[in-house]
């Protein structure tokens, strides 16, 4: 089942003990809080579209193929700078995956 938020949407696809996978969308101009995760590393294996990811508040442009780790307590966000949808695969490890694992620093739509 899809869940909504400002900036897109996310399915989770898979989730057990130590891990949940969700394949995230990320819409044209939109970005997700600038964020990190106290129980969760992630990985993000970008499907389609490019996208600008801050880790630790260093730039880089990921695409089609790519991927990145972050490490739990690891400052991060994604942006999506281009004209048609970014989509990506994020797989979480850790001992705790529950939205409100997440500490926004940032955030365009006021949810801090």
């Amino acid at each position: 089942m899809k869940e909504q938020r400002p900036w897109g949407d996310y399915e989770v696809l898979s989730e057990g003990p130590g891990h949940k996978v969700k394949r995230i969308v990320v819409e044209s101009g939109k970005r997700l809080s600038l964020q990190r995760h106290g129980n969760r590393a992630e990985h993000w294996y970008m499907l389609s579209g490019e996208a600008i990811v801050t880790i630790d508040r260093e730039d880089q442009r990921l695409k089609s193929g790519q991927s990145v780790d972050i490490p739990r307590e690891t400052l991060h966000r994604m942006k999506n700078p281009g004209k048609e949808p970014v989509m990506f695969i994020e797989i979480q490890t850790g001992d705790y995956f529950g939205e409100d694992d997440i500490e926004r620093l940032e955030d365009d739509f006021g949810r801090m």
